[in-house]
């Protein structure tokens, strides 16, 4: 018998009443056990009494066995929401839990939410107290305090069978409004300012990271950079302020290179905090000027001839423009599907790290007779080739192909297209060999192949780097 049930300020409470209560019964059970042995050794029939009492007494107790095994004390698991049992005996010598452990932590799903609150005392906290309620754990907090209210932005790790409108039905009857939940992944584990710096080096290493930082930093979105002067001649985009613009689900800035950089994300409204961030990426990126990895590879060509590929940029315009000379009207309009006499026009724009990467193929002498591009559209990255005349079937364009792939992959495009005309059948060749599935579609002469990147292509080159390089056997190295 135990006197002890609580403490109190760390000190042991003693239940005075209970003892009486349990004395008192101790002395009925005594004076009981006495009356009945005295019956069964004097009375007439104390033998089959004696049978009876013991019969009796076997029934009871097996009857409360059957009760107590369908009927457990405990409420199960799924009435209070408690983690499953883990069996001990599947523990490891050091104690840890085995694989039943495992089985439950493979249930659980990250989830990213965004809501707003009551700007006033406890609105927090009956948020937290109803995401708690239902096992939900904050694995990270962020707060946008805002004119009317304060927005919540969490990281959470639910149970895997609460479905996304439990957790939201919760947070509105705590208190939240316009409630936004989107499935997360192990890169949201990392917190904001480690993302915010790593997105910053990047950007400085490279201009023509800032779309694909902007992206990573606000998520799904829509980046367009409106140039100052159109590649078509006339009126630019309004200018905007130093300081930028933020309009509820977009954000304009002024681009590093004049013009607009426009920013849309229709389905959740930017945060001052998002767009002082997405700010400071473009005004970094400013500053630095233009720059972009000096990397190159030597290419041996089967005929013996070096061709090396590097990144290019608006300083290699008059190159470009030089090689446009020598191509053919021909293999002009095959890649800029108008007047051969406009393709200079666009090279501005297709060199500008701002709008993509750009891969120039240049021989021993300097001269450019190959260039691949990457472009930002959207949500969408389009590929593009331009191979010198006398340069063509050599294995140039499929390679230069292969290196903006495996750039597109990089950046974690989904999918890559590019426009060309049905008779281009070099063009459609490179496609095929990056051995990706691929789609086609044909509409008046215009054939548009779109390459799904779900896996890194086989045969996809390292997007540039140092060596030599021979075209017939990419795994040869000198």
């Amino acid at each position: 018998m135990s006197d002890v049930t609580r403490t109190k300020h760390g000190r042991p409470v003693h239940h005075w009443r209970r003892d009486v209560v349990e004395l008192a019964a101790l002395f009925t059970a005594v004076a009981v056990a006495d009356g009945v042995a005295n019956l069964v050794g004097h009375g007439p029939g104390g033998p089959a009494l004696l049978v009876i009492s013991a019969l009796v007494l076997a029934s009871t107790a097996g009857f409360h066995t059957w009760w107590a095994r369908r009927h457990g004390h405990a409420p199960p698991t799924g009435d209070t929401g408690a983690r499953p049992t883990v069996d001990t005996r599947s523990a490891g010598p050091s104690g840890q839990p085995g694989d039943d452990t495992d089985a439950v932590a493979d249930t659980s799903a990250l989830w990213r939410m965004r809501t707003t609150v009551k700007d006033e005392p406890g609105s927090l906290a009956s948020l937290c107290t109803a995401l708690a309620e239902r096992r939900i754990d904050i694995l990270s907090l962020q707060t946008h305090p805002l004119a009317d209210g304060t927005v919540d932005e969490f990281l959470l790790r639910a149970p895997g069978t609460l479905e996304a409108a439990g957790i939201t039905r919760a947070v509105s009857q705590a208190g939240g409004e316009s409630t936004w939940i989107e499935r997360a992944d192990a890169h949201d584990l990392v917190d904001a300012p480690t993302r915010v710096l790593g997105l910053a080096a990047r950007t400085a290493l490279d201009a023509a990271e800032l779309p694909l930082a902007l992206r990573q930093l606000l998520g799904r979105c829509t980046i367009r950079s409106l140039p100052g002067t159109p590649v078509g001649g006339g009126r630019g985009p309004e200018p905007v302020p130093v300081e930028g613009v933020l309009e509820d689900t977009v954000m304009r800035l002024p681009a590093p290179e004049g013009g607009v950089l426009t920013v849309e994300r229709p389905y959740l409204p930017f945060t001052p905090t998002e767009f002082a961030r997405a700010r400071a990426l473009v005004d970094l990126d400013n500053r630095l000027g233009p720059r972009i990895p000096r990397g190159k590879d030597v290419l041996t060509l089967p005929e013996g001839s070096d061709i090396t590929v590097r990144r290019a940029d608006t300083g290699d315009l008059a190159a470009a423009k030089a090689m446009h000379e020598r191509c053919s009207p021909r293999t002009l309009g095959m890649r800029y599907h108008g007047p051969v006499g406009d393709a200079d026009r666009y090279l501005n724009h297709l060199l500008s790290p701002r709008f993509g990467r750009t891969l120039a193929a240049q021989t021993t002498s300097g001269r450019i007779v190959g260039l691949g591009h990457l472009l930002w559209d959207g949500d969408e990255t389009e590929v593009a080739l331009l191979i010198e005349d006398d340069w063509q079937q050599r294995g140039i364009g499929a390679e230069l192909l292969g290196r903006l792939v495996a750039m597109a992959v990089e950046a974690g495009c989904e999918s890559v297209y590019a426009v060309t005309q049905a008779s281009n059948t070099g063009m459609v060749a490179a496609m095929r060999g990056l051995e990706l599935p691929l789609d086609y579609q044909i509409e008046e002469g215009t054939l548009v192949i779109t390459a799904r990147l779900a896996t890194t292509p086989a045969a996809a080159r390292p997007p540039y780097g140092t060596g030599l390089h021979h075209l017939g056997n990419p795994a040869r190295r000198d």
